[in-house]
């Protein structure tokens, strides 16, 4: 259970884990950086413990931006008894101990991080704690109740007492304890502060390692060519005049497509204009953005229906007595992920084993997906993980870390390919277009007595992970079902297969669910003549969570006071991975587009670890969800996305960011997730804003000015 290694370069662990504990690892270290750090132990597979003292903690999540290399560790290090401070923390390797339970895999994603290791890095941290405590008791031949772990130390009576580092390898050797009590909240003394990110130094003073950054001796770059029209494949090429170019090492087709290998990225991206490729463009070259909309939406009319929940009461019956019935019909657009630093993987093929190096959310998916396409056993490939330069779900896949590996193995050099920026835009697993139809029932009163929800998309769950056909898939009915109380409901689900290729895009499904529910209760509320703040309050009879976030929003906003002329607010709600959020956005329009000028928010997260790292997520997916929301569609012709980059899938830029003043609910309720809800929130809030201020409604987004022009 000991071994020599760096203090520092945890990245580059493999390991073999057995019952929930990492059994060994090994790094790749010089002598004197091995000397330097000493022995290392492992109590368990989060913690390690150098006997200098060195404490480095391993976050199982990918660290994209939204902050688990920060909150997973303060977790760890609040029941370790160490200042956050005093650890260092690096991103751990493939491992059965590592997977998401929520997702039932080692992935980032889905909100899920804190969700997952709330209990079990708590515990962890435990674990480990009372070993340490053991350790020193059996040294000092005293009751172990007589001591107290601290700051890394181990204290005793008399002033006795041992750091951490000193106690570890005898530690290590003792049977990691199944029940361990853990700290009761209000015992907290890091979970619950505002901690300043771990990653920050690196990310500002340059020696973060990205995918981007990664080098290996002898290394060379790879620019591949892919069909412009996704699925199609290479009927034959010509690489010659690729060849002859200056600084290419070699032209190898792969299965998606023909890859320029050079000395440099540049060289290799020049000589790949070279290339004479002739394509089969496959069934996808009759796919268009109608085609797509309107097979989604005929299939609500023809497809299997699938129930999201039970029917409540006779929807049918009420919709016959109601005095007034109400339709809707609300479209959500392909959306690309475009996460700002381009697919990149590399990859490094030596005595038949593949070392992967680069951004992923999905640790062992990549080692399984090169394994099944290489003829390799998957504890041959070693994955050895990054920062991401963003994910947003575009990074659960694996179609750019498998080329990786097909050209390394082909080349036999270690090879970095990288996307263009363009390539990332042409080549995505797009957000799939949504068809949400909508109709309500009300009574005399304007109350609503029944609603008819139906929702029909593509199911990524199909493509990605093998959902059989006619089986529901649950996140494409994320905020189907809303919070109101309306006696009698039915909530449909249909799916279908536009042919295009389809991936998980932040918030998922709440994104077109969220946008027609709340669209839609504020076209009742029109109906019955009623505010709309008002028109929902009174539907959530005892729904604390929902009354209280909506209340909070509303009255922060100064809901009900004037405005200046020419602005107007919008209010929406949800609950999405266990987190409450209402929003409320003030607008205005200038030569015919949205100007957002402020977007209060009111969440009730549940238990926070770090309410720094809660606020800058809600921040930013408000800005996310702002750019799909206001200028955002992927479109099709003839099977080829027309969007390139930014200049024509324009991201809201600073001076278009609004204001944006948060509220965080305090909570002893289990955490929440946060780094997806507010993307979905902040689209319907806008669209009801835009709808009070000019009296039309948008019911296809994005809202710019031709939608607009349209409603």
């Amino acid at each position: 259970m000991t071994m020599e290694t760096t203090r520092r370069d945890f990245i580059k662990t493999t390991s073999v884990v057995t019952g929930g504990l990492m059994m060994g690892f090994t790094i790749a270290a010089t002598k004197n950086e091995a000397k330097a750090a000493g022995m290392v132990y492992t109590p368990n597979a989060w913690v390690h413990i150098a006997d200098d003292n060195t404490i480095t903690i391993l976050s199982a999540r990918s660290e994209m931006g939204q902050g688990v290399y920060t909150a997973m560790p303060m977790l760890i290090a609040e029941e370790l008894n160490v200042g956050i401070n005093q650890i260092k923390v690096a991103i751990a390797p493939p491992g059965a101990v590592y997977v998401n339970a929520l997702l039932g895999a080692q992935i980032t994603g889905g909100s899920t991080s804190v969700r997952d290791g709330w209990e079990k890095l708590r515990i962890s941290g435990a674990q480990v704690r009372e070993m340490l405590i053991s350790a020193a008791a059996a040294e000092w031949k005293v009751n172990r109740a007589t001591l107290r772990a601290e700051n890394g130390m181990v204290l005793g009576a008399n002033g006795k007492k041992a750091t951490y580092g000193s106690l570890a390898a005898a530690a290590s050797k003792l049977p990691v304890p199944e029940k361990v009590a853990i700290k009761d909240p209000k015992d907290f003394r890091i979970v619950g502060k505002r901690v300043p990110r771990l990653d920050t130094p690196a990310k500002t003073n340059g020696t973060a390692e990205f995918g981007m950054d990664v080098k290996l001796p002898g290394m060379v770059y790879a620019s591949l060519e892919q069909c412009p029209v996704i699925g199609g494949k290479v009927k034959s090429f010509d690489g010659s005049k690729a060849k002859a170019m200056p600084g290419v090492v070699d032209v190898v087709q792969i299965s998606d497509g023909v890859a320029v290998v050079a000395n440099s990225y540049w060289q290799a991206v020049k000589a790949r204009k070279a290339l004479s490729v002739q394509w089969d463009e496959g069934a996808g070259a009759a796919i268009t953005t109608a085609s797509v909309i309107n097979g989604t939406r005929n299939a609500i009319g023809t497809g299997k229906v699938l129930e999201i929940t039970k029917p409540v009461g006779n929807v049918a019956d009420a919709m016959k007595g109601a005095a007034k019935v109400i339709k809707a019909e609300y479209i959500t657009p392909m959306q690309a992920h475009a996460p700002l630093e381009p697919m990149n993987f590399t990859a490094n093929f030596v005595n038949g084993k593949m070392t992967l190096i680069g951004p992923t959310q999905f640790q062992q998916g990549a080692q399984g997906a090169v394994a099944e396409a290489l003829g390799l056993k998957p504890e041959d490939i070693s994955v050895q993980t990054t920062f991401l330069g963003g994910g947003f779900g575009r990074r659960i896949e694996l179609d750019f870390i498998v080329q990786a590996a097909q050209i390394a193995k082909a080349v036999g050099k270690p090879v970095k390919l990288v996307w263009s920026r363009e390539d990332d835009m042409t080549h995505d697993f797009y957000r799939p277009a949504g068809v949400n139809q909508l109709q309500a029932g009300l009574d005399a009163q304007g109350n609503p007595v029944a609603l008819h929800f139906k929702v029909s998309s593509q199911s990524v769950t199909q493509r990605a992970f093998g959902l059989p056909k006619d089986t529901l898939d649950p996140f494409m009915a994320e905020a189907a079902v809303a919070g109101y109380n309306i006696p009698n409901t039915q909530h449909d689900l249909i799916i279908h297969d536009s042919g295009m290729r389809v991936g998980y895009w932040r918030a998922v499904s709440h994104n077109m669910n969220a946008f027609a529910n709340e669209s839609f209760m504020d076209e009742l509320a029109k109906a019955a003549g009623k505010d709309p703040y008002a028109y929902r309050m009174a539907l959530l009879k005892d729904k604390p969570r929902f009354a209280n976030v909506l209340k909070l929003a509303a009255t922060k906003a100064g809901w009900g006071k004037p405005l200046p002329a020419g602005r107007a607010r919008g209010i929406a709600l949800m609950e999405g991975y266990d987190t409450y959020m209402a929003q409320v956005a003030e607008v205005s329009i200038k030569n015919g587009e949205v100007v957002v000028h402020r977007i209060t928010v009111a969440a009730d997260v549940g238990q926070i670890v770090n309410p720094d790292i809660v606020e800058a997520q809600i921040q930013s997916s408000i800005n996310f969800g702002m750019s799909a929301g206001l200028k955002h569609e992927i479109t099709l012709e003839k099977g080829v996305v027309q969007q390139t980059n930014f200049n024509n899938f324009q991201v809201v830029r600073m001076h278009e960011s609004p204001v944006i003043d948060i509220t965080l609910v305090k909570s002893t309720e289990k955490p929440g997730g946060i780094g997806e809800p507010g993307s979905a929130v902040v689209v319907p809030a806008i669209a009801n804003a835009v709808a009070a201020l000019t009296g039309k409604r948008v019911r296809q987004l994005p809202i710019n000015a031709a939608n607009l022009r349209q409603a």
